[in-house]
C-alpha cells in the first residue's frame, strides 16, 4: 500500500496528460460547441412515401432498419416514426448533408450476379437513373462445376473495352480490374437461337425492355440453374431484351433475384447479368474503409464479409472463374451495376471490397445501408420532401437547464466547503475535473459516435454530480473513522481508501448497470438520459481513483492536515475527539 501512495504526483501527471489529449483530439475535430438534440437545436425532417400499397408490417419493418441506419449508436437522438399507411418521417439533429437522405432512402438492395458474353453492341449510352427495385429471395445454390469453350469470333464481352481509366468499373478484393483484349472474341449465342424470334413481345407488340416483362420459356429457365453456362450462351429472351433496352431511355430496371436482369453503371454501360448468385442478405459486415488501409488503396472503399453461406459460394465461384479476364462478376446495388470484374484468385474467407471513387461520407453512407440490410418496400423520390424543423422545446428550457445544473454544483462545493473545509478543497478541485473531463468525451463522442446532449441527457449528468459527492463523502467519512481509532492522518488515508474504494465502486457498479439497463431497453430520449448517466458515473471512477485519492494522499504530507488544523476538517472538534492521535507524522 505505501509503494501506491508513495508518488501520488506521478498519478495526478499521467491524469492530466490523458485530460490534455483528451482536449488536443478536440482541437483537432476544431468543433468546441456540443452537438444539440432535436428539442434543443431542431433538425432535418425527411419525409418518405412508398411505393404503391405497401403492408402496415412491411412499413413497420422499414421504419425499423432506417431507425438503425440513423441511429446506429443509439445516442443521435433521431426518431423514426410511421404516419397513415405509406408514410415514414425521419427526424434528425442538427443541419445534414445530402449522403444523408441517401442512407435513409437507399433500398440497399445488393445482389452478386455473372457478366452474359453478348453480341457486341453499337454505342455507349448514357448513365440512368437509380431504378426501383423488387423484393428477391435468398442465395442461389453453388453453380456447377464449369469449363469455359473456345470464344467464338464476331463478338465481344459487356463491358466493352471502352471502358479505360477512370471510367474503368473497380475491382473487388482478391480480383483485379477487368483487361479488355483488343480483337479478343467472346461466346455469344448460337446461329439457331434467334434471340428476336424468341422473345415474348411487350405491350402492343412492342418489343419488351425488362426481362420482368417476359414469360420464360421452360428450357430458358432450366438454364438459369448453371449461372455460369448461361453467361457464355445466355437464353435468347434475355438476349432480345438487351438489345431493346437503352441506358439513355432511363427504363426501370425490376431487380428480381431469380432472373436475369438489364441494366447499366454510372458509365452508361450496359450489362446482361444472370440471376442472383449471391444476395445481400448474405452480408455479415459492411464497413468504410480509409485510403491507405490496403496496400495500393487509393479512395474511401467499402469491404464486405460474407456469411459461411455467401462465402462458399464466392469461393467456388473463384475456384472456377480465376484468372479469366472474360468471365466477369457484377455487384449490383438497387438495380445499379457499381461494379464488374473478374476473379484475379480464390477467394477463401468470403472478403470483399467495393471500390468506385468513393468520398468519406458515400463510402459510409453506403457501408452503413448495408450493414443494416435491405428495405422490404422502395419510395418515390419524386415525393420524398425535406424540410428544417425547429427545436421542439423553447429557447429558454436550454438556459433552465444549464442554470439548475451550475446552482447544483454550486450548492454542492459550498456544503462540502463548509462541511469538510479544507478537505472541501479536494472536492471542489475534483468537480471542476470531473466536469472538464466530462465536457471533452461529449465533444469527442459527438463526432465519433454522434451523440446529441438533450434535456434527458443534461439531467443524467446533472444526476451524477451527486454520485460523484457520495465518492468523497464515503471516502472522507472512512479517514475521520480510522482517525477515531487513533491512526494518524496519513495512515488514515491508505486504511480508509482500502474500505471506501469497495464501497464507492460497488455503488458505482449500480449506478452504471442501471444505465446500461436503460440503454438497451429503453427508447428515445431516454437512451441519452442513460448514456450520459453512464458515461458520468464511469468519469467518476476514473477522477476518484486518478486525481481524488493522490490528491488526499499528496496533502497528507502537509502538516495543516496532518496535524489537524482548524480548517482543515481534521481537527480534534471536528472529529469529535479530545486530543488527536499522538505522531502525527506516522
Amino acid at each position: 500500500m505505501a509503494r501506491s501512495s508513495a508518488r501520488p504526483g506521478r498519478t495526478v501527471t499521467v491524469f492530466f496528460i490523458g485530460l490534455a489529449v483528451a482536449y488536443g483530439l478536440v482541437a483537432l475535430i476544431g468543433t468546441w460547441k456540443p452537438a444539440l438534440g432535436l428539442d434543443l437545436q431542431g433538425g432535418t425532417q425527411i419525409t418518405l412515401i412508398a411505393n404503391g400499397s405497401v403492408k402496415k408490417d412491411e412499413l413497420n419493418q422499414a421504419a425499423s432498419i432506417i431507425d438503425d441506419r440513423v441511429n446506429a449508436s443509439g445516442v443521435s437522438e433521431a426518431t423514426v416514426t410511421t404516419q397513415g399507411s405509406d408514410e415514414i418521417v425521419v427526424q434528425v439533429p442538427g443541419s445534414n448533408k445530402n449522403s444523408l437522405v441517401q442512407t435513409v432512402i437507399r433500398q440497399a438492395r445488393l445482389r452478386f450476379r455473372l457478366v452474359a458474353e453478348v453480341p457486341q453492341s453499337g454505342t455507349t449510352t448514357t448513365p440512368s437513373t437509380t431504378p426501383e427495385p423488387s423484393p428477391g429471395i435468398g442465395v442461389t445454390l453453388p453453380p456447377k462445376p464449369h469449363k469455359s469453350g473456345t470464344p467464338k469470333s464476331g463478338s465481344t464481352k459487356q463491358p466493352s473495352s471502352s471502358s479505360t481509366g477512370k471510367n474503368r468499373p473497380p475491382a473487388l478484393l482478391g480480383q483485379d480490374k477487368q483487361k479488355p483484349k483488343k480483337g479478343k472474341a467472346t461466346k455469344g449465342p448460337t446461329s439457331s437461337s434467334n434471340p428476336s424470334s424468341a422473345a415474348s413481345t411487350g405491350p402492343a407488340g412492342t418489343a419488351p425492355t425488362s426481362t420482368s416483362q417476359l414469360t420464360y420459356t421452360a428450357a430458358n429457365k432450366k438454364s438459369f440453374s448453371d449461372p455460369l453456362t448461361w453467361m457464355t450462351s445466355p437464353d435468347p429472351q434475355s438476349l432480345a431484351v438487351y438489345n431493346a433496352y437503352s441506358c439513355a431511355s432511363k427504363a426501370p430496371v425490376v431487380d428480381n433475384a431469380t432472373i436475369p436482369i438489364v441494366t447499366c453503371d454510372d458509365q452508361g454501360q450496359k450489362y446482361l447479368l444472370s440471376p442472383a448468385v449471391i444476395e445481400g442478405t448474405e452480408i455479415k459486415s459492411a464497413s468504410a474503409t480509409a485510403p491507405g488501409s490496403q496496400q495500393g488503396q487509393v479512395d474511401w472503399e467499402v469491404a464486405l464479409s460474407l456469411k459461411s453461406h455467401g462465402a462458399d459460394v464466392q469461393r467456388e465461384l473463384s475456384q472456377q472463374m480465376q484468372g479469366n479476364q472474360s468471365e466477369l462478376v457484377a455487384i449490383v446495388l438497387d438495380g445499379k451495376v457499381v461494379t464488374a470484374t473478374y476473379f484475379k484468385q480464390v477467394i477463401p474467407d468470403g472478403t470483399s471490397t467495393i471500390q468506385g471513387n468513393f468520398k468519406e461520407s458515400t463510402a459510409k453512407s453506403l457501408a452503413t445501408s448495408l450493414k443494416y440490410g435491405a428495405l422490404p418496400i422502395s419510395f418515390d423520390q419524386t415525393k420524398t420532401t425535406i424540410e428544417v424543423i425547429g427545436p421542439s422545446l423553447a429557447g429558454d428550457q436550454l438556459s433552465a437547464g444549464i442554470t439548475a445544473g451550475v446552482a447544483g454544483l454550486i450548492l454542492v462545493m459550498l456544503y462540502c466547503l463548509f462541511y469538510y473545509r479544507g478537505l472541501g478543497l479536494v472536492v471542489i478541485s475534483s468537480l471542476i475535473v470531473a466536469g472538464a473531463t466530462t465536457y471533452a468525451m461529449v465533444l469527442l463522442l459527438a463526432k465519433g459516435a454522434g451523440f446529441t446532449l438533450t434535456l434527458p441527457g443534461i439531467a443524467g449528468l446533472i444526476v451524477a454530480v451527486g454520485i460523484t459527492a457520495d465518492s468523497f463523502i464515503v471516502f472522507f467519512e472512512r479517514i475521520r473513522d480510522e482517525m477515531r481509532s487513533g491512526k494518524s492522518m496519513r495512515v488514515a488515508v491508505e486504511a480508509g481508501w482500502i474500505r471506501a474504494r469497495a464501497t464507492c465502486v460497488a455503488a458505482d457498479a449500480v449506478s452504471i448497470l442501471a444505465a446500461v439497463v436503460l440503454y438497451l431497453f429503453a427508447a428515445g430520449v431516454v437512451k441519452g438520459f442513460a448514456f450520459a448517466l453512464g458515461l458520468s458515473t464511469v468519469i467518476d471512477l476514473a477522477v476518484f481513483f486518478w486525481f481524488t485519492k493522490p490528491m488526499v494522499s499528496w496533502l497528507a504530507r502537509f502538516d495543516f492536515f496532518n496535524k489537524g488544523h482548524k480548517l482543515s476538517g481534521l481537527d480534534a472538534e471536528n472529529l469529535g475527539l479530545d486530543r488527536l492521535p499522538a505522531g502525527g507524522r506516522a
